[in-house]
């Protein structure tokens, strides 16, 4: 019984004296010293963020790029890409008309005139 009396005077004094250092160290902080802190640290990890991504950019590169731009270089690199992937037509064998020749001022009559040519010499 001595024991455990014992044991329990000395758990009420660890708690009065951990209860004691938990309120010095609340005491030595505000929540404005906190909120001080947490803005101090973010701004720190934005200076970090833009530091990195100055050193992302290689040198004599513009860090701004036209997107229209791009997109249209973009365009004329997968239709050249296109072309060199289309196999060639044999020889003799009529191409259809690009659409830059569809566009063009040649009467629709004259086309059906060549087109019906064409056929008649692969009849034979």
């Amino acid at each position: 019984m001595l024991e455990n009396a014992k044991a329990t005077t000395d758990t009420v004094d660890a708690l009065r004296s951990g209860s004691s250092a938990v309120k010095a160290i609340q005491q030595s902080l505000s929540i404005d010293d906190i909120e001080n802190a947490i803005e101090d640290a973010n701004e720190q990890t934005e200076n970090m963020k833009q530091i990195q991504e100055a050193l992302a950019t290689p040198f004599g590169a513009s860090a701004e790029f036209d997107e229209d731009e791009l997109e249209a270089e973009l365009e004329v690199l997968e239709e050249e890409e296109l072309e060199n992937e289309l196999p060639e037509p044999p020889q003799g064998v009529p191409v259809a008309p690009s659409a830059a020749a569809a566009k063009s001022s040649r009467p629709v009559a004259s086309d059906f005139a060549e087109l019906t040519k064409l056929q008649a010499e692969m009849a034979l």
